[in-house]
Formats: structure tokens, C-alpha cells, sequence
């Protein structure tokens, strides 16, 4: 009915992000680290209203419109216009908003320093990383990809689905998140903080990288026809 419901808060670092029992209209979510953001019917968004001490201006979507898209980063936003290009507010330290130029985008992935963009050719764009301090793991080193259908933004790794059903990634291989040269059948990627997974097309469920807390333990799925990688977690949608 366009409603959206969050699990309650019980952590030390509550950001107001769970704050949307009165969202309406609403057609799609996106959770980033510290705030949630909603895809209004009349391609308007919304955030939760920032409450703590990490604020950069993630929240500032009250002016967007013409959005088909959203994707909600650490601490930016991102949003996919219907003529193609795509808007971006928030920390910026890494060059992750730096998207005003691209154009002909069918999707968007924000990740945690870095934003993904898939266009209608199939080739990928990415933002030109800007260190500041932290060391670059080649997340945005995705201009040599093509036939692409799919894309993910991780932590500090990318993920790209191809049309025959294989994966490619790129980036801090730390834990083997990035080893998916053997997947087949995928429909569907998601790249979490420090592991990968994707959805086959039998319903199966893949995944690599830092099993800690069971976030890989997905072997025994079926009948999933979702998946979403968090940072410490793992969801299917039966």
C-alpha cells in the first residue's frame, strides 16, 4: 500500500533512520549508513530527518523531482532522473557526488566512497576517486566493462552483472569478495561491505567473502527471487 515499516532501533548510534511509519506513496527504499530514503509514486523523495553527529547533507532531497531511481550510500544520496541523468547530495570528501555531467544512466549504485552508474549501452561509469587520505582500491576501475545489466557498489569493491549471466568485480579483495570470475547463471548481484552475493537463476543463492557472523551462509537458500548484502547481514526474498 506504499507504506514502509523499519526494524526498531536498539543500537548507541540511533540517526533517526528508522523514522518512516508516516512515508506514503511509496514505490522503493534505499538504507545507507546513517539514513533511509524513499522513491515517492510522483518521483518526488524523502529521507528520515538526520538526528545524529555524521550529517553532511544526505537528507537533502526535498527539492528533487523527475526521480525513477534512488540509492542511499554511507553518507550520500543519489538519484536517477527520467531523462537520465542523476543528481547527488552528501558527503562529497571522495568525489561520490560528482555525477552532474553523466548522462544516458538506466541505474545507480551508491557504495561507501564511490557511485556507480549503468548506462543504456551497457558500460559503466564511476566517480573519479579522490583520496583524501584513504587508500584507493581500484573500486572505480570499471571503464573497460561492457555488456553490463546489473551493477553494485560495496564498501570499497564494485560488482557488474553481465548479460550471460556472469559477474565481474573490481577492487579491495580482502576476504575474496571479489571472486566471482566462476559464477554462472546469475540474475541478480548485491555487494555488501566485505562480501558478495549473488542470485541464481534457479532461485539458489551464492556468496563470497568475510563470513563472519554467517553473512555467506546462504548455500542452503531456495526459492529466493531478491538478495541484498548489508554490512554484517544477508536478506533473501522468498
Amino acid at each position: 500500500d506504499g507504506t514502509v515499516v523499519a526494524t526498531k532501533y536498539t543500537g548507541d548510534h540511533y540517526s533517526g533512520q528508522c523514522d518512516v511509519g508516516d512515508w506514503t506513496n511509496i514505490v522503493t527504499v534505499s538504507a545507507g549508513g546513517f539514513h533511509t530514503v524513499g522513491l515517492k509514486a510522483d518521483g518526488t523523495v524523502v529521507a528520515t530527518k538526520y538526528t545524529g553527529d555524521h550529517y553532511s547533507g544526505q537528507c537533502d532531497v526535498g527539492d528533487w523531482t523527475s526521480i525513477v531511481a534512488v540509492s542511499a550510500g554511507y553518507v550520500h544520496t543519489v538519484g536517477l532522473k527520467s531523462d537520465g541523468t542523476v543528481v547527488a547530495v552528501g558527503n562529497n570528501g571522495h568525489g561520490q557526488c560528482d555525477v552532474s555531467n553523466w548522462t544516458d544512466i538506466i541505474a545507480v549504485s551508491a557504495g561507501n566512497s564511490h557511485t556507480l552508474g549503468l548506462k543504456a549501452d551497457g558500460t559503466v561509469v564511476a566517480t573519479e576517486y579522490k583520496r583524501g587520505g584513504y587508500q584507493y582500491s581500484g573500486h572505480c576501475d570499471v571503464s573497460g566493462w561492457k555488456d553490463i545489466v546489473a551493477v553494485s557498489a560495496g564498501d570499497s569493491h564494485t560488482v557488474g552483472l553481465k548479460a550471460d549471466g556472469s559477474v565481474v568485480a573490481v577492487g579491495n579483495n580482502a576476504y575474496g569478495k571479489c571472486d566471482v570470475s566462476n559464477w554462472k547463471d546469475i540474475v541478480a548481484v548485491s555487494a555488501g561491505d566485505s562480501h558478495t552475493v549473488g542470485l541464481k537463476a534457479d532461485g539458489s543463492v551464492v556468496a563470497v567473502g568475510n563470513n563472519a557472523y554467517g553473512k555467506c551462509d546462504v548455500s542452503n537458500w531456495k526459492d529466493i527471487v531478491a538478495v541484498s548484502a548489508g554490512d554484517s547481514h544477508t536478506v533473501g526474498l522468498k
